[in-house]
């Protein structure tokens, strides 16, 4: 039977409409429906089960957050042969950032079937991104990695990104993070902790402190640059760029 065929099961659920939904956005019928109800159900709609652990979608977000990152490391690998490992590394961070999983997800619709209960706060910013790495999760363990690699390649790089413009973007994140710590009124400071000129490898090892705390470590042969990559590095732990 092809996966487009609608399997009997299907007339016969109580989630027909579930399935039917995940169809049109997965391009097949859920085998294991409950791994997909799981992934929309955020820890603040969760139930503990045993030693501290929640029925939430947080273990499959992290499962999907690996597989993503390997898909798109090997899509990377391969589209672009000639590009050393830097350049492979910056656009597999801005592929698998936590606001393009943002967008993935509103583009996906899933903020539609997350389940959240709102008397326990407000919404966190990184809500539709997680339940989109908890739905990868939830297909691998659903169908496999073949088919996962599948989905990713085919209906969300191919249909939802822009290669040539997130190879050709750049992102400011010094900038970004100097103007959320002055409207959050926050004392910060680039620390020089290894300087090139002292270094037997020539490179600078930033960290960015907030409050006396550290939030961002970098490292690169240009003092601006460090500065750079330790702002990212800032930005993505203190969920800046949403």
């Amino acid at each position: 039977m092809s996966v487009f065929q609608k399997p009997i099961r299907v007339y016969f659920s109580p989630e027909k409409k579930l399935h039917e939904s995940l169809r049109n956005i997965l391009g097949f019928y859920p085998t294991n429906i409950d791994l997909y109800k799981l992934a929309f159900r955020h820890s603040s709609a969760a139930q503990h089960l045993q030693k501290g652990i929640k029925d939430s979608n947080e273990r499959l977000e992290f499962l999907g957050d690996s597989i993503i990152g390997t898909v798109i490391a090997e899509y990377l690998f391969k589209k672009f042969p000639y590009k050393d490992e830097g350049f492979l590394t910056k656009m597999r961070s801005k592929m698998v950032s936590r606001n393009q999983h943002n967008q993935i997800a509103l583009k996906l619709g899933l903020n539609k079937f997350i389940e959240t209960n709102n008397d326990r706060g407000s919404k966190p910013s990184s809500i539709n991104g997680d339940a989109y790495e908890a739905l990868i999760g939830a297909i691998y363990l659903d169908k496999g990695y073949n088919a996962t690699k599948e989905y990713i390649l085919k209906r969300i790089i191919n249909v939802h990104m822009d290669i040539d413009e997130l190879e050709t973007k750049e992102v400011d994140f010094k900038s970004k993070f100097i103007e959320w710590a002055q409207k959050e009124k926050k004392e910060f400071v680039f620390s020089i902790i290894i300087d090139a000129a002292n270094s037997a490898d020539k490179m600078f090892l930033i960290h960015l402190l907030v409050d006396n705390e550290v939030v961002g470590i970098a490292q690169h042969f240009s003092k601006k640059r460090a500065e750079q990559l330790a702002s990212e590095d800032a930005c993505t732990k203190l969920e800046i760029n949403n």
